[in-house]
């Protein structure tokens, strides 16, 4: 993993660190099934990678980043079936490491993190208006329970009939708006409180979507 212009290498806890110019070295103690090969170079899995990062990031990424590794994925556009994680195992993998820096962060990082986040601004909204005294609202929000073919919004409330959508980049393609056009008018003809938020919305911590969000 890098941070800057530094690369990190790790090496067991048994052997000296690395001093090198360019280079960050670290002493690890490593179960089996923690390193993997890519292209010939072992690395960390991503769940590992996770907890390691635990102690240099924010809580809130440390979240985000656990909500990526739970998230299931969608087959159609991705060559997975299954997540990379399960919160059962970052539990054991916390378990197992009960002295690395960063593994109470961690710890707190798991209970807050929910499977239905498709990316990282979306996590982010979903604790900022869990600090703004909302509740927990649901993710991938149905609108037909009864229909599978039914559009999703990010997060909402079924009870008030409030759904909340993030758009991000990918959204800007023409097949994309097309789609998210026809997921809009399914809700509003609905009857529902309908908010679509972008990068704008997060560089402010979503104060003003929080606030209509609110007074509905």
């Amino acid at each position: 993993m890098g941070g800057g212009d530094a690369i990190h290498l790790s090496k067991p806890h048994i052997l000296p660190r690395v001093r090198r110019g360019g280079v960050t070295g670290h002493r690890v103690r490593v179960h089996p099934g923690e390193v993997m090969d890519f292209e010939g170079v072992p690395v960390s899995v991503r769940p590992r990678t996770w907890l390691d990062l635990a102690k240099d990031l924010p809580l809130n990424y440390v979240i985000a980043m656990g909500d990526q590794l739970i998230r299931r994925p969608r087959p159609a556009f991705e060559s997975r079936s299954e997540p990379y994680a399960y919160p059962s195992g970052l539990r054991l993998l916390i378990r197992q490491h009960p002295n690395l820096q960063g593994v109470e962060k961690a710890r707190l990082a798991l209970d807050e993190m929910r499977v239905g986040a498709d990316s990282y601004p979306e996590t982010f909204l979903r604790l900022a208006m869990r600090d703004a005294g909302l509740p927990e609202p649901e993710l991938q929000l149905q609108l037909d329970l009864l229909d599978p073919m039914s559009p999703r919004a990010d997060l909402g409330y079924r009870r008030f009939r409030i759904a909340v959508q993030y758009d991000g980049a990918h959204h800007l393609t023409r097949e994309q708006q097309s789609r998210d056009n026809r997921r809009d008018e399914a809700f509003l003809r609905a009857g529902w409180s309908y908010f679509k938020v972008n990068a704008d919305d997060l560089a402010e911590g979503f104060a003003g979507v929080i606030s209509r969000i609110k007074r509905v």
